[in-house]
């Protein structure tokens, strides 16, 4: 469920038309609603509601700083995966007792600056990263805690990119190291494993394979009883799927009603990390036709927009839903909707059915609220689109669209090279650009 509807033809984010947005703030732009980030994060809560979950939201779905502002102040947690999103969760307020740290490569720095913001967990995903906080730990005269990420070995059956508890990911441990590690961790004297964490995949349309990983984890918890082994919080992870295609998509109650009774089997503190759920939705990409394109093959609609804006459906071959903003149009026709970068991958659709479109008219690219933006890119050297927040009748820009200067902000020419430059270009960069 979501909060953009057509009212008179015409595409409205909860009480602000569309096309006031895009007249303000131009293409291409995210535009989110607001009532549906946070009713989708209340259906979670309530759906959960007998388990009392910690519910981190999962900043690498959306971390822009205005929406993980709008679910701190909810009350949710964070769920970080590197030392960028630390610094976003810590800017936005965010309770350090609410925050949990996952990802297999993370650096000695952001271990730190994690210990520094008394996180609540570290995901441990290898021994070694347990070695390695140790070691940080000792050196900084902290005691941390952490929980063990398990490889469940369960396929969720979503895109092989993003399933992550298969036997061959590089995700977790498996159920034997896991249980060596808590049956020696007292050599681990500066860190306190308090649970278990696993994490299954993304865009999961089934309850089935949950109920595997928590029936199989439930037996793992249930063997380290009888080994004399307490643990106090069990991490589920999230991935739960939205629905792009008029799929099955399973809702959070119909998640809830097949797993809350095992794990309240387990007499463990629950975490939930969802991501897509909360934001996937919430969002949509509003773009330009700039070209109609008819060959004797194909008709392309070419937009403003490309795969730096959104690479989901070029990367996991991924359906989203593509409507006009003006919704007069009773005829359709088969189109290729396209991007203007240089590579054959560059595309929202394939050979789908649009309503007919001209030059000029602008369309919304839907559900794109999730690995949208997070995702983006400056390939060709296009600049990131705007965002804009949604809320009743009014709407914010929530990050303003990149210029040319932001796109070489960061960048420096050496001195040796600046021989050969426009008289005018030396006077204008040298300043700026030219360092030794």
């Amino acid at each position: 469920m979501h909060y953009f509807k057509y009212r008179k033809n015409e595409l409205f984010c909860e009480e602000v038309r569309v096309q006031d947005i895009i007249e303000r703030f131009g293409t291409p732009c995210y535009i989110y609603s607001y009532r549906t980030i946070i009713e989708h994060f209340h259906k979670i809560a309530k759906a959960f509601i007998e388990l009392e979950p910690l519910i981190c939201y999962s900043m690498k779905a959306n971390s822009n700083l205005a929406i993980c502002r709008i679910l701190v102040n909810e009350g949710a947690g964070l769920d970080i995966v590197s030392g960028g999103e630390l610094f976003r969760a810590l800017c936005v307020g965010a309770d350090g007792k609410k925050i949990v740290f996952a990802g297999v490569g993370k650096t000695d720095n952001e271990i730190k600056e994690a210990i520094k913001a008394k996180i609540l967990f570290f995901n441990v995903e290898s021994e070694p990263e347990l070695e390695r906080i140790q070691a940080i730990a000792v050196q900084m005269h902290k005691v941390v805690n952490a929980c063990i990420r398990i490889n469940v070995g369960v396929n969720p059956n979503t895109h092989s990119y993003i399933t992550t508890a298969i036997k061959d990911s590089k995700f977790g441990v498996s159920f034997a190291v896991a249980r060596k590690i808590l049956r020696y961790q007292n050599r681990f004297f500066n860190i306190n494993i308090r649970g278990l964490h696993f994490h299954i995949g993304s865009q999961i349309t089934e309850v089935t394979p949950y109920v595997e990983a928590i029936k199989k984890i439930t037996l793992f918890i249930e063997g380290l009883k009888k080994d004399g082994i307490r643990l106090e919080y069990l991490n589920i992870g999230g991935g739960m799927g939205i629905n792009y295609k008029n799929d099955d998509a399973k809702t959070a109650r119909a998640l809830a009603e097949a797993i809350v009774p095992l794990l309240k089997k387990t007499g463990l503190k629950i975490i939930l990390e969802p991501g897509r759920f909360i934001v996937g939705s919430a969002g949509i990409l509003v773009t330009k036709v700039t070209y109609l394109k008819n060959t004797e093959y194909r008709d392309f609609i070419i937009l403003d927009s490309a795969m730096n804006d959104l690479i989901r459906p070029t990367l996991y071959q991924s359906y989203h839903e593509i409507i006009p903003l003006n919704n007069t149009s009773t005829k359709t026709k088969k189109y290729d909707v396209v991007g203007s970068i240089c590579e054959s991958g560059d595309f929202f659709a394939k050979d789908r059915d649009i309503p007919l479109v001209k030059q000029g008219d602008y369309l919304a690219i839907m559900c794109a609220g999730a690995y949208g933006f997070s995702m983006s890119s400056n390939y060709n050297s296009r600049l990131k689109p705007a965002e804009v927040l949604v809320k009743d009748g009014s709407f914010y820009l929530i990050r303003k669209r990149q210029t040319y200067e932001d796109l070489i902000d960061n960048e420096r020419i050496p001195l040796f090279l600046k021989d050969k430059l426009p008289r005018r270009l030396k006077i204008e960069l040298k300043r700026k650009f030219f360092k030794e």
